[in-house]
């Protein structure tokens, strides 16, 4: 594996054709509208390119990757992944084409090398950010489809610029997607100021629910399959929820587990400055970054909840 700079991964993306971009499983705005404007900035330097059909991509961000995708992958393709911090993230339909992978552009501090090349910034808020770096550096014109999917990254990953991990070039990102057209004023009110009653009832209940710890500078909440089906929420309903216990204030830490189909649990943990959500995932084999972080955990629902809170326990600020 060899590791790029800006400039060098853009130089490899001029020297090379037929992309397929990757996303990776459970996918947010970040990594799909990194693929978006990737695969729309390499088309408008007349490259072929698409964004490989990930099934997760929920009917909030759908619209993104409209006309961009194909299902199909041939021998001779130059394989990029976007904002995919390891190979275990990777949909599982897309795990065959590990080894074959040439290039990944992701930003997690937290992260397994898997690629021939890689560029990776954990200064970055945002992979849309590093996209957008690099599209400069290839001259691509940006249009207004391309700065709306590098908004859509670079905003959901800062919760409207809101996290710690906000840094004067994302602002300045931001602008030149404003400059270019994108929708800034719609996009907000659809990704940060609009919920269904579904997605309230479920805060509700997350309220009644959570685990107060350590005099109240942590908390867990367990959100058990049934609890979701039983209150009718959708995929985007449930977007980001992991986020809203750390909202309660004192809260320096919060972890959300939700148990997925086949039965696993999925963990997001968040945390303030001082805090790293990663010493609670990594234990479990996940990664992220210091202020979000996530994992896989193969437990029952409340086994897993205790052990994480175990290890939440353990940490020091």
């Amino acid at each position: 594996m060899k590791k790029l700079t800006r400039a060098e991964a853009a130089e490899f993306l001029a020297a090379h054709d037929h992309y397929i971009i990757l996303t990776h499983n459970r996918p947010d705005g970040d990594t799909i509208g990194s693929a978006a404007a990737l695969c729309r900035g390499l088309r408008s330097l007349g490259k072929t390119a698409h964004v490989l059909e990930n099934k997760g991509v929920s009917p909030r961000f759908e619209w993104l990757h409209q006309g961009l995708t194909t299902r199909q992958v041939e021998e001779n393709d130059c394989i990029v992944s976007v904002d995919v911090a390891s190979p275990e993230i990777l949909p599982q339909d897309f795990k065959p084409l590990l080894g074959r992978i040439r290039l990944r552009i992701d930003h997690h501090s937290s992260a397994t090398s898997f690629t021939d090349f890689e560029l990776v910034d954990s200064a970055s808020a945002s992979c849309a950010e590093l996209v957008y770096d690099v599209l400069n550096l290839l001259n691509c014109p940006l249009d207004k489809d391309m700065a709306e999917a590098i908004y859509v990254g670079a905003s959901t990953d800062t919760g409207c610029f809101r996290y710690a991990n906000t840094t004067a070039h994302t602002f300045s990102t931001a602008a030149a997607c404003a400059q270019a057209g994108a929708r800034i004023y719609q996009l907000n009110m659809e990704l940060f100021e609009t919920n269904t009653l579904a997605r309230l009832k479920m805060q509700g209940w997350i309220v009644d629910n959570i685990k107060m710890l350590r005099n109240g500078s942590m908390c867990v909440c367990a959100i058990p399959k049934q609890v979701e089906l039983d209150m009718g929420v959708t995929g985007d309903d449930m977007d980001n929820i992991s986020s809203f216990p750390r909202t309660v204030a004192g809260v320096c830490m919060a972890a959300t587990l939700r148990e997925a189909d086949n039965g696993d649990v999925k963990l997001s943990v968040r945390a303030v400055p001082g805090y790293d959500a990663t010493k609670v995932t990594v234990p479990f084999g996940g990664g992220g970054h210091k202020g979000a972080a996530g994992a896989t955990i193969k437990l029952p629902l409340q086994e897993a909840a205790q052990a994480v809170e175990r290890i939440m326990l353990e940490q020091n600020p």
